[in-house]
């Protein structure tokens, strides 16, 4: 079983989600048409990919966990849209698979090899095509007052080599210009929509089992003692058991 095999049922709906906005924004900034073609790499549910699919023709996704693809392939019938699965590492694509108007990345950057994956990029992205590396979290400027609490909660349940992975995933999608030195990719603008919503006490803390440090794999018996830790310090924060969060989106698109 992969690492986020035990988070695919809860993925979906606990991640901080991606507003229709940011799609249309990213679409837009991208000259997206019904002409064109996207891939998204680590696809997880197909949050990504089913989230451009009304403004690309051809959908490809791709995942090394079987639960995520079955998640995936759910989520893409019941918004009737047709989508390519695939399962399997990214790097390991078929020289055939042909190449896209936009690669999309999720909070997956980290766990591809990197000169394997510069070496797939290079072949992927069409000639005037791009990357688009993307990600969807809670503000950390102090509009989400009970994340610090919330996350050191997390922390104090999560194998230490688990959170320190987790830390060199963020940080690798901090530094973009880092992981694409060397080769023909850049940075260039940055796409960021920020949304505001409420979320439910409850479906707040079980987000926390959709990450792979405080897995309900990682954490195994001691699950259920770390989501009452987090309920007990998101409780003051809640207004009839809903709370209120900030959502940043972001995509750092990346040509060559």
């Amino acid at each position: 079983m992969g690492r986020f095999a035990s988070t695919a049922s809860l993925y979906e709906h606990l991640r901080p989600p991606y507003p229709s906005e940011f799609f249309r924004s990213v679409a837009h900034t991208l000259g997206l048409t019904k002409q064109s073609s996207l891939i998204d790499l680590g696809t997880g549910p197909g949050l990504l990919a089913l989230g451009f699919g009304p403004y690309v023709s051809r959908i490809v996704g791709v995942d090394p966990e079987p639960e995520m693809i079955e998640a995936a392939r759910r989520a893409a019938a019941g918004a009737g849209r047709d989508i390519t699965l695939i399962e399997g590492k990214a790097e390991t694509l078929a020289p055939d698979i042909g190449s896209f108007d936009v690669v999309t990345i999720g909070r997956a950057l980290h766990w591809m090899d990197r000169d394997l994956t510069l070496a797939l990029l290079d072949r992927l992205v069409a000639r005037d095509g791009a990357i688009a590396i993307c990600a969807s979290f809670s503000a950390t400027d102090g509009r989400n007052p009970w994340l610090d609490g919330y996350n050191e909660a997390r922390r104090r349940w999560s194998p230490a080599k688990l959170w320190e992975e987790a830390g060199r995933g963020t940080r690798t999608h901090r530094d973009l210009p880092a992981f694409f030195r060397g080769s023909s990719f850049q940075p260039a603008e940055l796409v960021s929509i920020e949304t505001s919503h409420l979320v439910g006490l409850h479906d707040l803390a079980e987000r926390t089992l959709t990450y792979s440090s405080s897995s309900p794999e990682a954490l195994g018996e001691n699950a259920d003692a770390m989501l009452r830790d987090v309920g007990q310090h998101l409780a003051p924060f809640s207004r009839d058991g809903a709370i209120a969060e900030t959502v940043v989106s972001t995509a750092q698109i990346v040509k060559r």
